[in-house]
């Protein structure tokens, strides 16, 4: 199959079709179904957060330079995909690969980072999933969370490696638009989580 590359690409091809409109609109309903789920986590969590059962607790955990170190990946990588999408709709289908490759890549290293952290408390710090009602509540919320990070790097990975015989067309230009939406939502998330989990968590 040839690349499809026209120069008549319309400004905002993610929009052009019905299709693409559809798309985009039916993934405003995925995120709101995703957002009561998000609020029903942070509720059991803050709820849950002081049962440390005498196990180790937020204050005996969280480092906020690391913390401050994952975050910026991670809207470092939302900065990216915007730069992605600018290129797809200047129709520069190598520069929105590159961009979006390279938040694949910011992805990867906050769940090395996310993973590593996790291994610290279990390992280091005796925290279990089934320590305390804090603990199962944090696993439960910053798994669910790293859970959408990984859907949205093998989402970004599986559509750069399909349309490279399709290029930006307005086709494939609503599902790297969709993608992107879905990573900006990963990324608002975290936002909550550094505030409400680790910052009160760590200064009260």
């Amino acid at each position: 199959m040839q690349v499809n590359q026209t120069n008549s690409l319309p400004a905002h091809p993610e929009k052009a079709t019905l299709e693409g409109k559809n798309k985009i609109l039916g993934f405003w309903f995925f995120i709101g179904s995703d957002v009561v789920l998000f609020a029903s986590l942070f509720g059991t969590y803050l709820g849950l957060k002081g049962s440390t059962q005498g196990g180790p607790g937020p204050q005996d955990l969280f480092h906020l330079e690391y913390v401050a170190l994952m975050t910026f990946i991670l809207l470092l990588s939302s900065m990216t995909s915007v730069l992605g999408i600018k290129a797809m709709q200047r129709n520069d289908f190598a520069r929105m690969q590159l961009w979006f490759w390279i938040t694949i890549l910011l992805g990867l290293a906050f769940l090395g980072l996310e993973i590593y952290e996790f291994y610290q408390f279990v390992v280091h710090e005796g925290l279990g999933y089934t320590t305390s009602a804090f603990a199962s509540a944090f696993y439960t919320l910053l798994g669910f969370h790293g859970a959408h990070v990984t859907f949205g790097v093998l989402w970004f990975a599986t559509l750069l490696i399909r349309s490279r015989t399709q290029g930006i067309n307005t086709y494939t230009a609503p599902k790297f638009y969709v993608a992107s939406l879905y990573w900006h939502f990963v990324d608002v998330v975290w936002v909550f989580v550094f505030t409400l989990v680790y910052l009160m968590g760590k200064v009260g």
